[in-house]
């Protein structure tokens, strides 16, 4: 098999030619036979052969890994247009080529997938930070902050704009629904304040116990939006509101007896003035009563004490009052000539008292309307009594004026003989007008 002489300019002169002539030269010089000269010959032309085919298959082997590049590189691209959305290159501004050589075709697709790969890495961030907050919110409203901490895992075969659209109208409406919890959680403080401050309790306590967020050194930001939060921000509103309203109720009942005690006991204004705290919500609704410290616990316990202290004093007061009543109807009585029994009515009003069978109100009522009736009673018997009180003013008269007679020195100019005579004359006109008088009927005594 002859040798193709080929000029290969980096070996200069040293050619396959010139190195087959100077090895017949070598021969020769030797005396190689013709047998043994094929022989090499065959040895050498069998190298040469295997170095093609090594070189030839290295060509294929570096041809398969382009195309598979290629390919790869082709699918990547797909892969890269599909999650991004895209529908083509073209539409990145790089012209799509599909022809020419291996290396063209992937120098051609390098710069999409260079620019691909640096908007993919853009719209991860984009996800991941939309993402992050969803979590972040997701895990205020769940009331497990940890998970605003973890790094959110992001789809990257689906990076489309719709697809991040979709994720920021989620943001939206929990953007939304955050700031419409912490606009109920602010409510809920604002109520738990302004309760605290009527009940005259620690507010920072009974808002921080239901969660520490709620503190007002904290941000608004920062609060507490959780379910539970809320549950239990509502359940403390509630439970204030209860204890507003039995409060309030056992306010009004202090009030209610502070005042009955003051009327039975003849309570001066001035003392009364000392508890218009207490006395001034006596017919207030609940929602009415605003003002702090209106239903403190001290507050209650001063009107309980003062009810204690006035219950203790109504004995001793109410017999001072019921005897004054007593006295007063002795009085009217007594202008009526009724006869009574004023040790024996004391004494009842003594056993009644001190016996706690009767009520101070009602005893003072029964001689209210005792001294009523011996009013009326004394009215029906003026007209006869004012008669009576003219007879015996006659009577008296019609006396002095015999004795007046029967005396024999009544003309002597004695000192004030004049006035005497004066007296006598009008006694006898007085005498000579005496009506007949009606029988007066027995009046019954008046049992008190």
């Amino acid at each position: 098999m002859a040798v193709t002489d080929t000029e290969n300019p980096l070996l200069g002169e040293t050619t396959c030619s010139s190195l087959l002539h100077k090895l017949q030269e070598i021969w020769d010089e030797v005396g190689e036979n013709d047998e043994e000269r094929d022989k090499m010959l065959l040895q050498i032309e069998k190298e040469c052969l295997d170095v093609y085919k090594r070189k030839v298959e290295q060509a294929a082997k570096s041809r398969a890994q382009l195309l598979q590049a290629l390919s790869d590189a082709k699918i990547e691209l797909a892969s890269l247009l599909s999650a991004l959305g895209e529908k083509s290159i073209a539409g990145l501004g790089i012209p799509e080529k599909t022809s020419g050589t291996i290396k063209e075709q992937l120098a051609a697709i390098a710069p999409a997938l260079e620019q691909l790969w640096k908007q993919k890495e853009e719209r991860v961030k984009e996800f991941s930070d939309v993402q992050s907050q969803i979590q972040k919110i997701c895990g205020e409203i769940a009331g497990n902050l940890s998970l605003g901490d973890q790094a959110p895992s992001v789809d990257e075969s689906d990076l489309t704009l719709k697809k991040l659209d979709e994720y920021q109208a989620q943001l939206q409406e929990l953007q939304k629904e955050k700031s419409d919890r912490l606009h109920k959680v602010l409510e809920f403080v604002s109520t738990v304040h302004d309760l605290c401050g009527v009940l005259g309790m620690d507010f920072f306590s009974t808002v921080t116990e239901v969660h520490p967020s709620l503190n007002d050194s904290t941000g608004v930001q920062s609060k507490s939006i959780s379910n539970d939060t809320l549950a239990r921000l509502a359940k403390t509103v509630l439970a204030l509101k209860e204890d507003k309203k039995q409060r309030l109720h056992k306010l009004q009942e202090l009030a209610t007896q502070l005042i009955d005690l003051w009327n039975l006991m003849d309570t001066p204004s001035e003392e009364r003035r000392l508890f218009d705290h207490v006395t001034c919500n006596i017919s207030a609704y609940v929602d009415g009563v605003t003002v702090p410290g209106a239903l403190a616990l001290d507050l209650i316990e001063q009107a309980e004490v003062e009810v204690e202290r006035l219950d203790q004093l109504k004995a001793s007061r109410m017999k001072e009052i019921a005897f004054k009543r007593q006295g007063e109807l002795e009085e009217i009585f007594a202008r009526a000539h009724i006869e009574i029994d004023p040790v024996a009515a004391r004494e009842k009003i003594m056993t009644l008292i001190d016996s706690g069978n009767v009520e101070p109100a009602e005893l003072l009522a029964d001689m209210d309307n005792q001294i009523a009736k011996a009013k009326e009673e004394a009215h029906s018997r003026k007209e006869i009594l004012d008669k009576v009180e003219k007879w015996m003013s006659a009577c008296e008269e019609e006396s002095w004026l015999e004795d007046y007679n029967r005396d024999e020195n009544r003309y002597n100019a004695s000192r004030g003989a004049h006035l005497n005579l004066k007296r006598a004359e009008k006694a006898r006109i007085l005498v000579n007008k005496i009506p007949g008088m009606p029988r007066i009927p027995e009046q019954p005594c008046y049992d008190n």
